[in-house]
């Protein structure tokens, strides 16, 4: 946090425009607090509980840990000067492991084929919103949250800039394996109904082998001359084939039914109607404007 607050006061002097900054702490076990969670409720909420509090004309979303370096934030704004009202920051490189690297590039290439609108290939929580996409975000209710999603979905005039990810400044990630995966979830079952189109197709691609194996079986059977020509012989059909076919129909349907599963639960989570995060300490705000949890 010193790093990151000096090297912002180095540059904010360059921008020419009054700012605040907002410090969401989501539940950390440290001493570091300003608007302090009651819990860890995670990272897209705490960004959420950010951008609800802020009260700019324009609003950056900056990683406390300065992989999203400070100092391209003049470009944001000079972008948003020019009249854009989403500008998204673009990674042509990032320090992590390769493999991380990999699923992270197959991730956005498939979300953007998945969802029915544009959605930036590698372009990360780093940008800067103007107050009208920011009040949109704000009005929407979702509880499974997929800011990058949201932030295209919501339109406007919108551009990428390029820059370099660096490794965090100081300490460990606790952005697992795990949450990642939680959070291409997220991604992809909030902004498609593809999956679910694809269930459909695998069942009835399923059912047409099937139906073509039952037709050859047939036919097998009775022109067994005719066929042994060719060199098919019918052999005995036993218990393997018949576990190795239920197995097989078996697999489909439960991915069938995990892909209805990560939708209902989805809905679950909506109807529930719960807040999306609850503060438990807050400092240098208005503590008479500041609700002690997000509006349903």
């Amino acid at each position: 946090m010193p790093q990151l607050f000096q090297r912002l006061a180095a540059v904010a002097g360059t921008w020419g425009t009054d700012c605040e900054m907002i410090c969401v702490d989501d539940g950390s076990r440290d001493r570091t607090w300003e608007l302090s969670f009651a819990r860890n409720f995670g990272h897209q909420v705490a960004v959420s509980a950010g951008l609800y509090h802020a009260t700019g004309d324009a609003m950056v979303i900056l990683d406390a840990d300065l992989q999203d370096p400070p100092e391209q934030i003049s470009r944001l704004l000079e972008k948003w000067r020019e009249g854009f009202q989403v500008v998204y920051a673009v990674r042509t490189k990032r320090d992590d492991a390769k493999l991380k690297q990999f699923l992270a590039w197959g991730f956005y290439r498939i979300m953007s084929r998945l969802a029915s609108f544009d959605v930036p290939a590698d372009a990360g929580d780093f940008c800067l919103l103007d107050q009208r996409v920011v009040e949109v975000i704000n009005a929407l209710p979702e509880r499974n949250r997929y800011l990058r999603g949201l932030r295209a979905w919501s339109g406007f005039r919108q551009i990428g800039i390029e820059f370099e990810r660096h490794a965090r400044a100081a300490g460990a990630p606790q952005y697992t394996f795990k949450k990642s995966f939680r959070l291409a979830m997220d991604g992809v079952f909030s902004f498609s109904t593809v999956p679910l189109r694809l269930a459909t197709c695998l069942g009835l691609g399923v059912s047409a082998v099937a139906f073509l194996g039952a037709v050859f079986t047939f036919l097998e059977k009775i022109f067994a001359a005719q066929f042994a020509k060719f060199g098919f012989t019918p052999g005995p059909h036993g218990i393997p084939t018949t576990v190795i076919s239920i197995l097989f129909l078996g697999g489909v349907q439960l991915i069938c039914l995990g892909i209805l599963g990560e939708y209902l639960g989805r809905i679950y989570d909506e109807v529930k109607g719960r807040p999306h995060w609850v503060i438990q300490d807050y400092a240098g705000l208005d503590a008479k404007t500041i609700p002690k949890h997000h509006p349903k």
